[in-house]
């Protein structure tokens, strides 16, 4: 028996809409990770990028568990001395819904070209509108 290794032109990339209206962070986005991968079919190919397109709706109504709405902090370094910045979970979903989870998701993708790769298939979007209508994706239950 032979292994299946999918080809990078034969790889079909279906499109589904995920609504985040009341979802916690860190499911939704262990819900959104494998699909974007292709973990999700029978043709997962660690080497190329067979997972399918997710579009993410109404971001800014996400909620996260327990305390960590008031204790959570996203950090990033400006690469200058002194050049570490916080922001605050809160300060974040009032300002950039869309990298709350953009963030969450990508951390959970693999660290290299092909991670980055699968993270262009992600598309988030702060109201319940998006501009996808023309690929016709299917609901997403997570």
């Amino acid at each position: 028996m032979k292994t299946f290794v999918a080809k990078k032109e034969a790889v079909e990339h279906n499109w589904y809409v995920a609504d985040a209206d009341g979802q916690i962070l860190g499911r939704l986005a262990a819900g959104i990770a494998p699909i974007l991968m292709g973990k999700s079919k029978p043709t997962y190919t660690p080497h190329v990028d067979t997972g399918d397109y997710v579009i993410v709706v109404n971001a800014e109504k996400i909620r996260l568990s327990g305390d960590k709405a008031q204790t959570k902090q996203y950090q990033h370094y400006t690469r200058h001395p002194g050049g570490q910045k916080s922001v605050s979970f809160e300060q974040m979903l009032s300002n950039q819904p869309e990298r709350v989870i953009e963030l969450a998701v990508r951390r959970m993708l693999p660290k290299n070209k092909l991670g980055r790769q699968m993270l262009k298939k992600l598309k988030v979007f702060r109201g319940p509108q998006h501009n996808h209508g023309a690929q016709k994706p299917e609901k997403l239950e997570l």
